[in-house]
């Protein structure tokens, strides 16, 4: 039975980063597109956008507003400072070795999400202020969405994109396996005496890594994780106290340093949905999966669901057939299981005390200095493919 003529193609659920690019990528693709985007809180964090991620905001027609904003990646290092028996040598990965002016991007969420809802305001896409309420399922093959505000979308297809606590994925009956951490992030911006030089620097300590992700002039924004108790205690410092012990914990490298705005402590976790697509509903995001932040990986893998899906439920008659769900959910579960996994053993690496564990990590970081096309495969590996970044050159083969 064909749809009603009133009814969408795809109803996007969620008004973040997530739900914003997916109802802008799917639009452009040709589909009718409803989004049910309420208010959000303000977010003060970057997003550290690599080699996939930054191709898929050009497809999206967002760089022309962000590129004046975006502060490039064009080495990032990696420092082991635990104080364990092993301790692994310092290595530094160059955009330039696969051909790439830059691995990727930080830019500001704010920018990035004033841009994409100017995107979305200029779009042919149906926009409701307000959470969905319930789902139900029609006989004629369409799903209805029905907000807090009373209106009321029919769909071929539901994209959950509301985040970790996703109702629409309860409303879809997905079972939701969530692992909490012993681990929290702070998170912040800071002014800072000396250049970065554009290099993205990670230390391994004890309880996790502290990061400082270049931001456009001489500031970075610090992704710092640590105890729970740890982390709340440092951002309850004075800001001249906090920045004090930035500085310390990154030796000095940046020189003195100076918060800029508010740290925040967000608690970390690992998730995973027990499958990311069924009966005319797909996740992406954090509503199917949830990583530490950890090389960067959080919103990249967002990314490959939305062109994932795209790419499929593009392809298809009905968009929210079995063919694009189920598809979906083969070419993306697995894929972020495995990202997930060596993502989680880092993590685990650094925590472990047993020698093993820091032997294989010194071992593993020993390897990617020092053998040129296993460093290499890492890279590409990280950055999603080989689509170059910020440059119209193939990249290289690899060697």
């Amino acid at each position: 039975m064909p749809p009603p003529p009133d009814c969408v193609d795809i109803a996007v659920v969620g008004g973040g980063l997530a739900g914003l690019l997916a109802a802008l990528t799917l639009a452009r693709a040709g589909r009718s597109v409803a989004l049910f985007a309420p208010a959000r809180p303000a977010d003060e964090r970057t997003t550290a956008l690599l080699g996939d991620s930054v191709a898929a905001l050009r497809e999206a027609g967002l760089w022309p507003a962000l590129a004046d904003v975006a502060a490039p990646l064009r080495a990032i290092r990696i420092i082991d400072a635990t104080r364990r028996l092993i301790r692994a040598p310092e290595v530094l990965f160059h955009a330039d070795e696969l051909g790439l002016e830059a691995f990727g991007y930080n830019i500001a969420n704010r920018s990035l999400l004033g841009a994409m809802d100017a995107a979305v305001a200029a779009a042919p896409i149906r926009r409701i202020a307000a959470p969905v309420e319930r789902l139900a399922y029609r006989r004629d093959d369409t799903v209805a969405l029905v907000a807090a505000s009373g209106e009321e979308v029919a769909a071929r297809l539901v994209v959950a994109a509301d985040g970790r606590g996703s109702a629409t994925r309860g409303f879809a009956g997905i079972g939701f396996e969530r692992r909490d951490l012993p681990q929290a992030a702070l998170v912040g911006d800071f002014a800072h005496a000396r250049p970065h030089d554009d290099i993205s620097t990670e230390f391994h300590t004890e309880h996790g890594p502290f990061t400082l992700v270049p931001m456009l002039g001489q500031r970075s924004a610090l992704v710092w994780v640590n105890e729970p108790d740890e982390a709340r205690r440092l951002a309850g410092l004075p800001p001249p106290a906090l920045a004090e012990a930035v500085e310390t914990r990154a030796s000095s490298i940046l020189g003195a340093m100076t918060l800029e705005g508010a740290a925040q402590v967000f608690p970390l976790a690992a998730a995973q949905a027990e499958r990311y697509g069924g009966r005319r509903v797909v996740l992406i995001g954090e509503a199917a999966h949830v990583v530490p932040p950890i090389a960067a990986q959080g919103f990249n893998l967002t990314v490959g669901d939305i062109r994932a899906l795209a790419d499929l439920a593009t392809a298809a008659d009905d968009p929210g057939g079995a063919e694009v769900t189920d598809g979906y959910d083969a070419a993306r579960r697995g894929a972020v299981q495995l990202r997930a996994s060596a993502v989680q053993l880092l993590n685990r690496s650094l925590l472990s005390s047993l020698l093993p564990a820091q032997g294989l990590r010194g071992l593993g970081l020993f390897a990617l200095d020092r053998i040129t096309w296993l460093r290499r495969l890492v890279m590409r590996e990280g950055l999603g493919s080989a689509t170059p970044t910020g440059t119209d050159r193939p990249a290289p083969p690899l060697l």
